[in-house]
């Protein structure tokens, strides 16, 4: 792949997830390198959420999963925020009664900071605006910059982003965009894009890698994936 370091910041290899005797993602190897955006695309029921939950230890797994050469296999989902990966699932899971500002703030046990880092309203102004208006209160857009702004307050070197313009706006949608760019160029961290909508992902993705039934069909620079045939393999 083109990237930008030759360092793997996370590497999966030989990753198997399973529901009891089924086994959901088969053998699955792809990294992640600094400040690389990496979408991970397919069609609905094909293992993507199934892989970020495990990613984060919701689920269990076998095989290999490092990040900065750390295992993280045998580590609970708390200890995989501390060391240095942080999940926003779809659907966003706000607390809803909690205001925006206590919302962020529970992002920040992992970290040494007492209050909301100024640059995480920098990133998204509307929350500074509404930082006193309870979550359950925003809109939809709005809840999901709130879930990106909690993750990232624990200050993590690989950011998992599952499917993030769900029921979006579009206006919103490309806020969310330029967020996710500027973080993956602005320091030492890295971006995992769970995405169903091509033209979003496309316009991301520094790489690429396409899931069917649980396994890895395609794989390569972002740059290439119109004249690989991307989208018709994760058209619905």
């Amino acid at each position: 792949w083109a990237t930008k370091e030759d360092t793997r910041m996370l590497n999966v290899a030989n990753y198997k997830v399973s529901y009891g005797q089924s086994e959901g993602i088969h053998g699955l190897n792809f990294e992640v390198r600094p400040n690389e955006i990496v979408a991970i695309m397919g069609r609905n029921g094909m293992g993507k959420t199934t892989l970020m939950k495990s990613l984060i230890g919701i689920l269990p797994s076998e095989g290999q999963i490092t990040l900065d050469n750390t295992e993280l296999g045998k580590m609970k989902s708390h200890q995989r925020v501390a060391s240095g990966m942080s999940f926003v699932p779809q659907g966003r899971m706000i607390f809803s009664t909690m205001t925006v500002k206590e919302n962020i703030e529970t992002g920040l046990t992992t970290t040494k900071e007492k209050k909301v880092p100024e640059d995480l309203y920098e990133l998204f102004p509307v929350l500074l605006e509404m930082k006193s208006r309870r979550g359950g209160n925003l809109s939809g857009g709005q809840q999901q910059q709130l879930a990106i702004a909690r993750a990232l307050a624990s200050e993590p070197r690989v950011l998992i982003l599952d499917e993030p313009t769900e029921g979006i706006q579009p206006s919103i949608i490309k806020d969310i965009g330029r967020v996710i760019r500027k973080l993956a160029d602005g320091g030492d961290m890295a971006v995992v894009l769970v995405e169903q909508f091509y033209d979003f992902a496309e316009e991301l993705a520094d790489a690429y890698t396409v899931m069917a039934r649980g396994q890895v069909i395609a794989q390569g620079a972002g740059c290439e994936m119109p004249t690989k045939g991307i989208r018709e393999l994760v058209a619905i």
